[in-house]
């Protein structure tokens, strides 16, 4: 809520108001009309005195009033409206089995879709979905901006919706899909993954060069520490998890080629930190150019300036009915 003048230029007239001030008492009638002599001297006192003047001060506090209201003050909510031209990204997540790997909090997966989240509260105005992938790739959500829908797929995925495995160029060529169909002008894909491409009948580096052709950058991040990792190797006959300590073995040339084929860029992540980092400088990257227009609906407040010059007036008139109001 602020306020506002609709005709600010209106208020130079209130410099007149002086000047109407000086006219009115250099031309006031200043003849005596009492006779008699009790009465004038009544009269000689500073109450006396004011009264004499309370009309021109009732009708130069009109006149200000009435000025104002020619001003058109008026409050206003600013509403803005937002076009943008937007960014359609797609999310490409691992989830095979190596993403529970603890040498990230909670585990890799867990970290990286907090970064995500984070990557996508902050990116309003974009366009962004989400493919997973594993031995096989499945869309979670396209390219929208509903980012609701979109924090709800990611919360809800995790390893094992997908048969075991990496399949990167198969998840990669599923995003390229994807964006290829979206009307934006800019496109992106940030591929995460944290091991080799070892399933998929799509090579990795055709579907980089697939999405080149359709104009989209590829992001690439690995995620793993430098040394060893654990990282779970089998499922227990109740269901759990085995774990042993593994070397990280990630495909760094191949993700680099992704990278470099489509005009990206290729980062490694070997912590929370790190990817986080790695997160903020994609969005720096590939920020948004976003045209406002901003509008302001005003609510109107002159109506009380009017009625309150009117009722100085009306006082002005009443006042000058008795005898103080002839007064010189």
């Amino acid at each position: 809520m602020r306020l506002d003048l609709a005709h600010p230029w209106a208020l130079l007239l209130l410099a007149l108001v002086p000047v109407w001030w000086w006219r009115v008492r250099r031309a006031r009638d200043t003849a005596i009309v009492f006779s008699r002599a009790s009465t004038l001297s009544a009269l000689g006192t500073r109450g006396a005195a004011f009264l004499g003047v309370l009309p021109e001060i009732l009708r130069t506090a009109a006149l200000v009033s009435l000025i104002v209201a020619i001003a058109g003050p008026r409050t206003g909510a600013r509403v803005v409206e937002e076009a943008s031209e937007g960014i359609d990204i797609m999310l490409a997540l691992d989830v095979s089995s190596s993403m529970l790997a603890e040498d990230f909090t909670p585990n890799r997966l867990g970290a990286a879709k907090a970064t995500m989240a984070d990557f996508v509260e902050n990116r309003p105005h974009d366009r962004i979905g989400l493919v997973a992938f594993a031995a096989e790739a499945l869309t979670q959500v396209p390219a929208t901006a509903d980012h609701n829908l979109l924090g709800i797929q990611l919360g809800n995925v995790q390893v094992g919706m997908l048969q075991d495995g990496t399949a990167i160029g198969l998840g990669l060529a599923t995003a390229a899909n994807r964006l290829k169909q979206t009307p934006g002008q800019s496109r992106v894909i940030i591929l995460m993954s944290d091991g080799d491409n070892n399933r998929g009948a799509v090579d990795p580096r055709d579907a980089a060069k697939a999405a080149a052709a359709f104009g989209i950058r590829v992001f690439t991040i690995g995620v793993g520490s430098r040394t060893r990792a654990r990282i779970p190797v089998a499922v227990t006959p109740n269901g759990m998890l085995r774990y042993a300590w593994m070397p990280v073995s990630i495909d760094e040339p191949l993700l680099q080629e992704i990278a470099r084929t489509t005009g990206g860029r290729y980062y490694r992540a070997t912590d929370l930190g790190a990817l986080r980092r790695i997160y903020a400088e994609i969005d720096r990257l590939v920020k948004t150019r976003v045209n406002v227009r901003r509008s302001v609906r005003f609510s109107e407040r002159y109506l009380p300036f009017l009625l309150a010059a009117a009722v100085l007036l009306v006082a002005e008139w009443c006042f000058r009915a008795t005898r103080w109001g002839r007064v010189p």
